[in-house]
């Protein structure tokens, strides 16, 4: 794991500043306690849609990086689609990294 997004997300699951799931990740959205949620890239179409839309509503930084896989290793877990950063302090430095990185597909 040499990417430093990747790392910093795995930092942040350690100090439990990470929810997983899709039903969780809606939720932490609707509290207004994400600061930053990633979505698989390689997430179905319908996935991507519907976390731009809540995202968008909700006002929360949202970004397309990365594989399940990858995102899933980063926390120490099996595949993982969408998760969600409730540190604002770690989700700033996720965005600073991701901005730097090749493999970001689509930030909104």
């Amino acid at each position: 794991m040499t990417n430093k997004a990747l790392s910093s997300l795995g930092m942040a699951m350690r100090a439990g500043k990470v929810v997983t799931g899709d039903d969780t990740v809606l939720k932490t959205v609707r509290q207004g306690k994400a600061a930053l949620v990633l979505v698989a890239a390689d997430a179905s179409d319908n996935t991507k849609k519907k976390y731009r839309d809540k995202c968008a509503t909700y006002g929360v930084f949202l970004a397309e990086a990365f594989s399940r896989d990858a995102l899933g290793h980063a926390l120490g877990k099996e595949e993982r689609v969408v998760i969600a950063v409730t540190d604002a302090g770690f989700a700033n430095m996720i965005r600073g990294r991701l901005s730097q990185n090749t493999e970001v597909e689509n930030i909104d």
